[in-house]
């Protein structure tokens, strides 16, 4: 599928899986897409590879500057590091929050969905994580399942880098697609 034209927000930070924000950064743009990433910090920010330090990859903008609007999805990579910060880091949280409610795809990998949670957006979703998150999404009210690749209306969920093939062609489907639909949770 062609998603040229489409503008995608890669969020991260120091500590990002190396390969669940290269992999689906790569697909994306071979897809057509422009990539920016999105960080809490100018400069550059540090990947985590297997046991120790990854590559570096530039920031291209920071949270304090970008706007929903000017997106057409939003990728969180995993990693233990990475969204912690982010979910420590309350501008972040309120654009993770504000991308959802645009109905926007969403998507994120591994460890990302705590920031999902921080920004309340999971009590009845059906997603998937890395299997230690299952319990933190359970008890945030979520509805967890262990697939390579979940979608619920727009909400992207993967669980490690061996199902990064699936979650990138599931983004560029759901970037296709365009908004969604979010039903309402009791």
């Amino acid at each position: 599928m062609d998603i040229s034209g489409k503008r995608i927000a890669f969020l991260a930070a120091d500590g990002f899986e190396q390969s669940e924000l290269m992999v689906p950064k790569q697909k994306l743009e071979e897809a057509g897409a422009k990539v920016d990433i999105v960080s809490i910090k100018t400069g550059e920010i540090w990947g985590w590879q297997k046991d120790d330090w990854g590559d570096s990859i530039p920031v291209d903008r920071t949270i304090d500057v970008v706007q929903v609007d000017e997106y057409d999805a939003l990728v969180i990579p995993g990693g233990q590091i990475n969204p912690d910060l982010l979910r420590a880091d309350k501008d972040a949280v309120a654009f993770v929050r504000e991308f959802y409610d645009s109905k926007k795809p969403v998507a994120a990998v591994c460890h990302a969905p705590w920031v999902l949670i921080e920004a309340g957006i999971v009590k009845g979703r059906k997603m998937t994580s890395y299997h230690s998150m299952a319990t933190d999404l359970k008890n945030a009210g979520a509805n967890w399942v262990d697939r390579e690749v979940v979608v619920d209306q727009g909400l992207i969920t993967s669980r490690n880098p061996g199902d990064l093939d699936a979650f990138s062609a599931k983004i560029i489907e759901e970037v296709g697609e365009g908004r969604h639909e979010r039903r309402a949770v009791a």
